[in-house]
């Protein structure tokens, strides 16, 4: 038997002047995807409660004295939302510069494209400009921990801690420009309480943490997203029924996710799942 909602009242909201019916306790990020406009979002997880950490989804509220983050701000009837009014765009191209002069996004989707759409320049603010730049964490053969590009989006550790596995593994370490994630005292990954079930690579958004296979494979040159395929099977290592989405490049499988609307786990896996496909 599926358990079935209340059914919920409906709500209107202009968005772009646009009538959009939604219902009640949606955000606004659900209702500018209900009338197809194209909000950015990085530190949105669709399995995750909003952090709001990383305010590239900002869109301007009718009567609001400050930009309001569409991926947790709830609709109310009568709302006046402006995706993409001149304060919107200037406070995301803003948001896009430092992150682009701060931190590697070249593994970011879409990320290039953002910047070109809203004019950002991440060089205006010099050679000099502060970066997350270290070299990458590879102390284990499963996956890969390269924070010179990790935006401090908090969604690895939510998806460790209490909203889905309970490892608490990871949390975030220092303040200010030095805040990070970390490890229990730094401890190499082998050593800390990570079971190594990968949901905080499921949920990362910008390849800060990365499949190992999919690691070596840029290094190479090798990896081409373009040339690989992408099949749906069930988990058969035991009887739960997680489903697995199989990358498979040159007849080979580079990397596994789970997807996010299967009931049974919405996204996550254990790490028999996520990374113990090599009998195949």
């Amino acid at each position: 038997m599926i358990p079935l909602q209340p059914p919920r009242r409906l709500v209107d909201v202009q968005i772009d002047g646009e009538t959009v019916r939604v219902p009640e306790g949606s955000t606004i990020l659900d209702a500018c995807q209900a009338a197809g406009k194209d909000v950015p979002t990085l530190c949105y997880g669709d399995t995750l409660t909003p952090k709001n950490a990383c305010r590239v989804c900002v869109v301007e509220v009718e009567g609001s004295r400050t930009l309001a983050p569409a991926c947790s701000r709830k609709v109310e009837a009568g709302m006046t939302v402006g995706t993409d009014t001149e304060r919107a765009r200037h406070s995301r191209k803003v948001v896009l510069e430092l992150l682009g002069s701060s931190v590697d996004l070249s593994t970011t989707p879409r990320a290039a494209g953002w910047i070109e759409e809203y004019g950002a320049e991440p060089g205006r603010f010099g050679d000099d400009a502060a970066t997350v730049e270290q070299p990458a964490k590879v102390d284990n053969e499963l996956y890969v921990r390269d924070y010179s590009k990790c935006i401090m989006c908090y969604k690895c550790v939510d998806a460790c801690g209490d909203q889905w596995q309970n490892s608490f593994a990871i949390a975030v370490a220092g303040r200010g420009f030095d805040s990070h994630i970390s490890t229990e005292f730094d401890a190499p990954l082998t050593d800390s309480a990570c079971v190594y079930c990968g949901n905080c690579v499921e949920v990362c958004p910008t390849g800060a943490l990365s499949f190992k296979s999919e690691f070596d494979m840029r290094a190479a040159g090798t990896w081409d997203e373009s040339r690989q395929t992408q099949t749906t099977t069930i988990c058969s290592y035991c009887g739960v029924g997680c489903n697995l989405t199989l990358h498979v490049q040159d007849n080979k499988i580079v990397k596994v996710s789970s997807p996010h609307d299967n009931p049974v786990t919405k996204g996550n896996l254990c790490v028999k799942g996520r990374f113990g496909y090599g009998y195949v």
